[in-house]
């Protein structure tokens, strides 16, 4: 159809001629060749079909076989099967990913930095030869929960319990968003398990999120992870994430350029191509000039995390400025498509929604900022220090 053919153009490879000095700025691909069929992936497969996904709230689940030919699967893990990329590589993938789908790139991550590192970081030998190997290959899809309804932000109030009966645990309570205790559950064989698909969302439509209810879910000691014995063991997994998923803005952020960058120089009004106009020419390059910014950030913080000197402060600050500068990018993109920065078929909208979401997860832009400045400045401001008052201390007007 035409909409489709107008998608596979707005998505396609950049141009060498109008885009030399944005091919410079991603001209970190080249030190990975091998991370270009991850480029050509994402467009020829991907980007075809997506928007349909997209409109629908689907997920393709045809993809999986051809992202698991990639080898892309386990990035931060070696050996049982996994690709052992570096950070560096993984952070890459994200970008290139997100660069035409958000929401295929957040899949990824869920299933490789959180579910599989997890795994890895805090399973015993036999949960990782027993369980790596099928996630690595994408045969099984991994999902990560910790947050429940009640609780976002605030995750040290979790309130799910696991007791310990004969012969294993009892799960009870709700997770949403697919001393701390941490299991592997496999679904299909839990009595008491269910989940309700989280219907209604504006961004990250293909994500498959859902509420899960534990009612007097009863799983073997080896289901348990043997290595997360506190809260911040579990947490650890979120601050290893947390740079990785700092590239998916990146990424957006490129995708929304390109998509600007072919229709000013499409389309036509007044009888010159909308790229003539100084007022688009300065948000263009305002938007290149951001994003140039957000590569140097990611790429010198993962070098610095792959030297083990970026600290979970650092990591949080990169996500959130990355995020911030992101929803710039986002914003501009929609004001240059005019009427079409509302329609997804022209791609920005669509990651203009999506990065509404990016906002949100992997911790809010306010919590990590103040994790950040709680490593900079020695003190805690998370929770608000409310002093008791009376009628007669209240100010009266």
């Amino acid at each position: 159809s035409a909409s489709s053919q107008r998608v596979r153009a707005l998505t396609g490879q950049l141009r060498a001629a109008q885009g030399s000095s944005f091919a410079n700025a991603t001209s970190v691909v080249d030190e990975f060749p091998a991370l270009r069929s991850i480029r050509m992936f994402a467009e020829r497969e991907v980007a075809p079909i997506i928007n349909q996904y997209w409109e629908k709230a689907e997920f393709p689940h045809q993809l999986l076989p051809k992202l698991g030919a990639l080898g892309i699967g386990g990035c931060n893990q070696k050996g049982y099967g996994c690709s052992g990329h570096s950070l560096m590589s993984e952070g890459i993938i994200m970008m290139e990913l997100a660069r035409v789908d958000p929401s295929i790139s957040l899949c990824f991550l869920v299933h490789d930095s959180l579910c599989m590192y997890t795994i890895g970081a805090l399973g015993s030998e036999d949960q990782k030869r027993k369980y790596l190997p099928k996630l690595a290959a994408f045969e099984h899809v991994g999902c990560w929960a910790m947050t429940e309804p009640e609780w976002g932000s605030d995750a040290a109030s979790l309130a799910t319990t696991a007791t310990q009966v004969e012969g294993g645990w009892r799960l009870d309570g709700a997770k949403r968003w697919i001393g701390v205790n941490a299991f592997i559950l496999e679904p299909k064989t839990l009595p008491g398990w269910s989940v309700c698909k989280m219907e209604n969302k504006t961004g990250m439509r293909v994500v498959q999120n859902g509420d899960i209810t534990l009612e007097g879910v009863v799983v073997p000691e080896s289901s348990r992870l043997p290595g997360a014995t506190d809260f911040a063991a579990a947490t650890s997994a979120l601050a290893a994430s947390r740079l990785v998923v700092a590239w998916q803005p990146v990424g957006m952020a490129m995708g929304i350029y390109d998509a600007c960058l072919r229709y000013l120089c499409e389309r036509t009004q007044f009888g010159a191509p909308l790229a003539a106009l100084q007022i688009n020419q300065e948000k263009l390059m305002r938007m290149l000039g951001t994003i140039q910014g957000m590569i140097l950030m990611a790429w010198r913080v993962t070098r610095m995390a792959e030297n083990n000197k970026a600290t979970p402060g650092l990591a949080s600050l990169t996500k959130a400025t990355l995020t911030m500068r992101g929803r710039e990018v986002a914003s501009l993109g929609r004001e240059l498509l005019g009427g079409n920065g509302i329609v997804h078929d022209f791609h920005v909208a669509k990651v203009f929604n999506d990065m509404e979401a990016v906002h949100t997860y992997e911790g809010t832009y306010e919590v990590n900022m103040l994790i950040a400045a709680r490593e900079v400045t020695g003190i805690a401001a998370f929770k608000p220090r409310i002093q008791s008052t009376t009628n007669n201390s209240r100010s009266k007007l």
